[in-house]
């Protein structure tokens, strides 16, 4: 065993059981889980910066107290980060998600941000509060995030440029909301359904608009129309295809920036829908 880890493991009062193995997946970080005489821990190596972050997602979520299922965290130390394990083997309930998902967003406080800077995948996160939502999502979202991409060639100038009007737009249509508390990043991957009900992990949480999860949990496929019906509680909003659209731009900006691209069709959707409206 890595002996940065019989040390973290000896902070915590964990006595191991066997080696720790490799888990699937962990494209951003190395994630080990281990049998210990407490129970199973999942072991998360990565930037210290990024796993603080994540701790103090998951510490944020877990607070909440909604019917969800958040890991807790049992400690970082030296670019680890140890939590709780959870088994995946639950039964596939998608109405229990979109009311947890429910609750969690109705926790409503402050202004749209996060009093830390945080990281989506290894893209720094900045989350400096800003009281009006449409101003943040075009300064701390869109307009970083885009000009990145075009500093490394994956944007030409003019969809750019488009990508700055719709920023510029936002305040002709989208109507300024109270920030609710979100997961960040809560791509299907991010959700398990355990035993004790559904589960999300991997947070890059934030306060902003909370169609930011619902568009993310469309992005890549999408959830059932149980889950729908049971977050709305009700009709949807007449304009949620359009911000869909909008808030499936950042993280598909955000994809282009990591891994080329092959996400420029996307990008190149989601800006097309913001535009025609």
């Amino acid at each position: 065993m890595q002996a940065d880890i019989g040390a973290l493991l000896e902070t915590l009062g964990l006595t191991p059981r066997g080696e720790p193995w490799r888990l699937s997946g962990g494209d951003m970080a190395a994630v080990y889980r281990l049998e210990t005489e407490q129970g199973e821990v999942v072991l998360k190596r990565d930037d210290p910066q990024r796993l603080a972050g994540e701790a103090d997602g998951l510490r944020a979520l877990r607070a909440q107290a909604t019917r969800l299922v958040v890991p807790e965290v049992l400690g970082v130390k030296d670019g680890w980060l140890a939590m709780e394990a959870l088994d995946a083997g639950g039964r596939r309930d998608e109405v229990a998600l979109g009311e947890g998902l429910r609750e969690l967003h109705a926790h409503v406080e402050g202004g749209h941000g996060w009093p830390r800077d945080n990281a989506c995948g290894r893209t720094p996160q900045p989350n400096a509060p800003l009281d009006d939502g449409r101003a943040f999502q075009r300064e701390r979202r869109l307009l970083p995030l885009a000009l990145r991409c075009r500093e490394r060639g994956l944007l030409d100038d003019t969809r750019h440029r488009r990508i700055e009007r719709a920023a510029y737009d936002l305040e002709t249509w989208l109507a300024d909301a109270p920030a609710s508390l979100v997961h960040g990043d809560l791509w299907s991957g991010n959700v398990l359904y355990t035993p004790r009900g559904p589960a999300i992990i991997d947070p890059a949480i934030y306060r902003h608009y909370p169609e930011v999860d619902l568009a993310m949990l469309t992005l890549f496929g999408s959830p059932g129309e149980a889950f729908f019906e049971a977050y709305w509680n009700g009709p949807r909003p007449g304009d949620w295809p359009r911000r869909e659209a909008l808030f499936q731009l950042y993280p598909l900006l955000n994809h282009l920036l990591l891994f080329g691209r092959s996400y420029l069709s996307g990008v190149e959707g989601a800006l097309a829908r913001v535009e025609r409206g």
